[in-house]
């Protein structure tokens, strides 16, 4: 057994940090005969088609309560995980691109579809078909009490009628990025959640988060493969045109046990030992809220650079009809030119990532769920900013204001932390998200490592369609040397970095 005091999820992040005098030793030619299918295929089952549904006015439906009730719906998955482009490879093979990005287009998560029994859509799991934009129920049967036992009985799966489940299918993500796979796999899913928060203010939902449940119940639920597939989150949606489904916030996150005796576990086994490390498999658990956890502003040196980031919410048009054209034409970017974006850019990027209470006016949730947003520190390192000092940044969500803690420019180091990318040495701007992951083990448990991808790739999605919306390009990186970014931003070794978003004008 190991000797060593550090928890798994400690365990697991050192080892499958990226190091330049040993990142050529762990990288291996991609076997492209093993290489996995990007859909789930169901051989039995009944077809709810969606796609006539996912205009507003279609020539082959109707306009009744029950078309609008489908419309909804159909916008919702399509927003959250819909194909938005298909490309062909040199051989001729279909690529497929969806609503939300995945680190090397592997798309490994699902999305499933569990219904209490509506008038339009019988009791039953479903998964949802991106590639046919259509909904498969693969069981037919009442099993929301199954989902409220999984869950705890947690209280906003009382009076709600649909829920979406996402699961990892962890391979999609391992082929290519081994055992660091695990970050990319809950970083795709944190995109998909912001996706969701957004697509539920388009059709009337309010999509509350659960992280916390029984996942050897719930991957039973749903008939899963545990050797090759895991559920990762819960996501009961309240309809906001039912006044019963009106919410009250609840607790999104739960705490695991910390497991500091584990074995020696080979290459190509981490993944699979440290999700099964983090499950929780108690019978019943105390719900705290969490969702009050205030963000406590650090680095407030007094003789720092502050720069307030205060301005007027970004324009998401009549009746957010912009955000459902940029949710659907968002592309990451390939390449920057340098040029500089501007301070207003900047905080208008931040405003909407950060404040979601500025767009109250426009219908959008003023509170969205995520499980710690306390936990999590962003920075940035400013390249070509007008009207900013090059250097890095800490950005003080409750002062709403950016305070310099570096005094350099960090292009070259950038270039090279960024496994010499030239995204990270043409950005205009680069956004860190860390996290002392020490301190979430001790609150959270070895279950925590998920939380922290999801809200990082979460708060990614969001800086990815400000971005988009404002026609600047934006790129988001999870290769990284991540001793090297510590360095950067003069931040303690032991800080963990999650995810890395870059910004910049596209070639």
């Amino acid at each position: 057994m190991t000797t060593g005091k550090i928890s798994i999820a400690q365990h697991y992040h050192e080892r499958t940090k990226y190091d330049p005098k040993t990142i050529a030793s762990k990288s291996h030619g991609l076997d492209w005969s093993r290489q996995p299918a990007v859909f789930k295929e169901y051989r039995l089952g009944i077809s709810f088609d969606l796609k006539p549904y996912l205009t507003e006015k279609s020539d082959e439906i109707a306009n009744s309560s029950e078309d609008n009730w489908w419309q909804r719906l159909s916008r919702l998955l399509f927003c959250t995980y819909g194909l938005t482009a298909k490309m062909l490879t040199m051989t001729g093979e279909p690529v497929y691109l969806r609503a939300a990005p995945s680190a090397g287009g592997l798309y490994p998560a699902e999305v499933y579809l569990i219904s209490r029994g509506t008038p339009l859509l019988p009791a039953g799991l479903y998964n949802y078909q991106p590639k046919t934009h259509s909904l498969i129920q693969f069981w037919e049967k009442q099993v929301w009490t199954e989902l409220q036992t999984a869950c705890f009985w947690h209280p906003t799966l009382n009076n709600t009628q649909l829920a979406i489940v996402t699961t990892a299918i962890f391979y999609r993500s391992a082929w290519r990025y081994q055992d660091r796979a695990y970050r990319r796999i809950y970083l795709d899913t944190g995109h998909l959640l912001g996706n969701i928060e957004l697509a539920g203010a388009l059709t009337d939902y309010r999509p509350h988060l659960i992280g916390g449940f029984s996942d050897r119940q719930l991957n039973e639920l749903l008939y899963i493969d545990t050797e090759q597939e895991g559920a990762t989150t819960v996501i009961p949606l309240a309809d906001l045109l039912d006044p019963q489904q009106n919410l009250p916030l609840a607790a999104t996150a739960l705490p695991s046990g910390i497991d500091t005796n584990y074995p020696r576990i080979a290459d190509g086994e981490l993944i699979k030992y440290f999700h099964e490390a983090t499950e929780i498999s108690e019978e019943s658990k105390k719900i705290e809220d969490t969702n009050q956890s205030s963000l406590e502003d650090k680095y407030n040196f007094p003789f720092c650079l502050k720069v307030s980031t205060k301005t007027e919410p970004i324009n998401w048009g009549e009746h957010q009809e912009l955000l459902e054209n940029t949710i659907l034409r968002r592309r990451s970017t390939r390449a920057y030119n340098g040029a500089n974006l501007t301070l207003n850019e900047l905080k208008a990027l931040l405003d909407f990532t950060y404040q979601p209470q500025h767009y109250i006016d426009q219908n959008f949730d003023i509170a969205p769920d995520y499980f710690d947003l306390s936990l999590i520190e962003t920075f940035i390192a400013v390249s070509g900013i007008d009207g900013l000092e090059e250097g890095c940044y800490y950005y003080a969500p409750k002062a709403q204001e950016l305070r310099q803690i570096r005094f350099k420019n960090f292009r070259r180091e950038l270039y090279y932390l960024c496994l010499q990318q030239e995204l990270g040495r043409d950005a205009a701007a680069t956004v860190f998200h860390t996290a002392d992951l020490k301190t979430a083990v001790a609150k959270y448990g070895d279950r925590v490592y998920r939380y922290l991808h999801l809200d990082a790739g979460h708060l990614g999605q969001k800086l990815n369609l400000a971005a988009i919306r404002l026609n600047l390009g934006v790129s988001g990186i999870g290769g990284f040397f991540d001793d090297q970014v510590n360095e950067v931003l003069g931040i303690p070794t032991d800080e963990a970095v999650l995810y890395i978003t870059t910004l910049g004008r596209p070639r």
